[in-house]
């Protein structure tokens, strides 16, 4: 047997990439039966004649649901300062999300270049706060190429997938980087369906990786895939805090670190109340924590 990759997914239609060809894929009888197969798989089988038939589906690592791609190395989620503004609640919840799913997330902020001074010092503050917790932080610009590079460098392997809210330009990266176009409009929040249809899935190739011609979600509700008590193992910021009880929700219980270090500034205010939003609660004292008022 030899090995391929998955690289289209259009209804039963399924292709193959291997040893640098591109397949027509017939998974046999007991492969169709036992997996459902999608874009990012890879596989094992043999070629006949003009077709690469499938007779077994290696382990995945992660399948995320829209669009349906396996073995996802990363998001990149696209953002901007202005056209659209920007919202970090809108944010967070895609990077709870993904990191439930097990994708690692890059922040790209795009159209950095139609920002005036003071939108450029909202744009570092932000920057600040998420690389200050781990993530992968990006300035680019698709218009101009500033920026480009440096996600070109981290597309170049594996498996991406652009995700983010409309009209931030991920279309116009993914053209940046390959010279083609998403070709599907973003996963609404509440068809969870493309603008035309998340059916059809295919990996455009990208230096030595492959980047999901199909968008991710372009808004969602953390509470949809996860109870409200799995949420905070989301919060890379919450996990370095050692509360008094294991089961602590960071609500105002006694002894509740992540809540100190909301009121020291250590913890962003922003990243707490989108937290606090994400469960649908509130909390009074926040008004009165420097910096956190609305």
């Amino acid at each position: 047997m030899i090995e391929g990759l998955v690289v289209e997914r259009a209804g039963q239609k399924i292709g193959v990439l291997a040893d640098g060809k591109i397949y027509r894929a017939i998974p046999l009888g007991k492969v169709r039966k036992k997996e459902k197969i999608y874009a990012g798989d890879k596989v094992f089988g043999k070629v006949v004649g003009s077709d690469f038939v499938i007779e077994k589906v290696s382990e995945r690592k992660n399948l995320i649901p829209r669009p349906p791609i396996a073995n996802v190395d990363r998001i990149f989620l696209v953002v901007t300062i202005k056209e659209p503004p920007f919202q970090n609640f809108l944010l967070d919840n895609l990077l709870v999300v993904y990191h439930h799913f097990g994708v690692d997330s890059v922040i790209v902020f795009n159209k950095i270049d139609i920002l005036e001074d003071e939108e450029k010092k909202e744009l570092e503050r932000w920057s600040e706060i998420y690389s200050k917790i781990g993530y992968t932080v990006l300035q680019v610009s698709a218009k101009t190429g500033e920026g480009i590079d440096s996600l070109e460098n981290i597309a170049g392997s594996g498996i991406s997938v652009f995700a983010g809210p409309s009209g931030v330009g991920k279309s116009s990266l993914v053209s940046a980087l390959t010279g083609e176009s998403l070709r599907i409009g973003e996963v609404s929040e509440k068809t969870e369906r493309g603008k035309h249809t998340t059916r059809e899935v295919k990996l455009i190739r990208f230096k030595e990786g492959f980047i999901g011609d199909s968008p991710g979600f372009s808004r969602v509700e953390a509470l949809n895939f996860m109870d409200k008590k799995e949420v905070a193992r989301y919060f890379p910021e919450f996990l370095e805090c050692k509360c008094k009880f294991s089961s602590c929700l960071h609500l105002g219980e006694e002894g509740c670190e992540v809540i100190e270090k909301v009121k020291s500034g250590e913890i962003s205010c922003e990243r707490y109340k989108s937290y606090l939003k994400m469960l649908k609660t509130f909390a009074d004292w926040l008004s009165e924590v420097e910096g956190c008022k609305d």
